[in-house]
């Protein structure tokens, strides 16, 4: 069941951040998959700058299968981590073929049994190419909603089970994307704009700073 500072919360986000969506871009569920594997402690910006040019090549799990780590490798050196993201492509475009007749599944318990693929990575694609509910929590989701005070625990798995509780199953795909985008713009890592933000009057970390007792 949905709360009220959930909802506050939703309301005056969704004032604050109108456009909010998914920056990466992608013009299939597959492309969706790569792009948000490539993501992972990498900015959207530079996903896209680097799937520009990767997906004018190589577009279709069938593609990717064929691929070995060393050709991939050098088309998404600069997302960091690219050993590991080249493996985790090239593993879940080889498991869309073997098992789904290269096709996205839509169902988040068969999208995270794709090798290379977590929860996160499945939630978004549920979400973003599919228009299911889920609530994918990544670093900004999880410092927001902690900061907000809509979440308390330690992992992503146990945040994102708190937020499936607050906001109503409708909502939790627009409140992934507000949590970002106020992630990104208002309530970053460092230096949050806090004086700016229409939920400092119930966000926690807000209050504190607002009231000095936070450095």
């Amino acid at each position: 069941m949905e709360n009220k500072k959930a909802t506050f919360v939703l309301h005056n986000l969704a004032l604050m951040h109108p456009n909010a969506h998914c920056e990466l871009n992608f013009r299939s569920p597959f492309e969706l998959l790569v792009a948000v594997i490539l993501s992972a402690q990498c900015t959207d910006k530079r996903v896209n700058i680097v799937t520009e040019k990767l997906f004018a090549k190589y577009n279709t799990p069938q593609d990717f299968a064929q691929l070995s780590p060393e050709q991939l490798e050098p088309y998404i050196y600069s997302t960091g981590f690219y050993k590991n993201k080249a493996r985790s492509i090239i593993e879940a475009s080889r498991s869309l073929i073997e098992q789904y007749q290269g096709k996205v599944p839509n169902e988040l318990d068969t999208l995270v049994r794709l090798r290379g693929v977590g929860r996160k990575t499945a939630s978004v694609v549920l979400a973003v190419a599919f228009g299911k509910p889920a609530f994918p929590v990544d670093t900004h989701v999880f410092r927001v909603s902690k900061r907000i005070g809509l979440a308390s625990g330690s992992t992503a798995d146990g945040v994102e089970q708190e937020l499936r509780k607050a906001f109503h199953k409708d909502d939790w795909i627009l409140a992934h994307h507000l949590l970002i985008f106020h992630g990104r713009y208002i309530c970053t890592s460092r230096s949050p704009k806090c004086a700016k933000c229409k939920i400092n009057d119930v966000c926690n970390y807000g209050q504190k700073i607002l009231k000095g007792t936070v450095l």
